[in-house]
């Protein structure tokens, strides 16, 4: 996968990996241990090949802001794999090792292999022992016994 995104970045940088995708992929969960991270690496990695070479994903071409009013276009919708092969800085052994890739994968068992490790990762974040709760905060000492402010 780090050959299509170093050959995407030569011409072009997508911006795929957001705040929003990040959390619609493993939710809001608090992920710390290192068993959480291995499997987040796997899902990382399993999603960049879903995200970058099945999902289209529509470039801004125009942008013209007037006062308040804001025009965009947008290129019609492709992916990052076909939108990285149109390149002319593409070399041909890059595309065809892209093409190769794109033959090998099979969209249903690669979603089905992120939900499969999504849940997992969901299931050990819930069975972790709950983060120790704060001790109160001491009240008397916040009082205070004469105005603050005197008029």
């Amino acid at each position: 996968m780090l050959l299509l995104l170093s050959v995407v970045g030569c011409c072009a940088s997508p911006n795929v990996w957001t705040h929003t995708h990040v959390r619609e992929l493993v939710g809001y969960l608090r992920f710390d241990t290192k068993a959480e991270l291995v499997k987040l690496n796997e899902i990382w990695e399993l999603d960049a090949f879903y995200t970058n070479y099945l999902l289209a994903q529509q470039k801004l071409v125009f942008k013209q802001g007037n006062g308040a009013k804001v025009t965009k276009r947008y290129d019609i919708a492709t992916t990052p794999h076909k939108r990285a092969g149109s390149y002319e800085c593409v070399s041909t052994q890059c595309r065809s090792q892209m093409g190769s890739t794109m033959a090998e994968i099979h969209p249903g068992d690669l979603y089905r292999q992120i939900q499969k490790l999504t849940e997992e990762l969901e299931r050990m974040a819930l069975s972790k022992a709950p983060a120790p709760v704060k001790p109160p905060v001491n009240q008397a000492f916040n009082r205070s016994l004469k105005a603050e402010v005197s008029s």
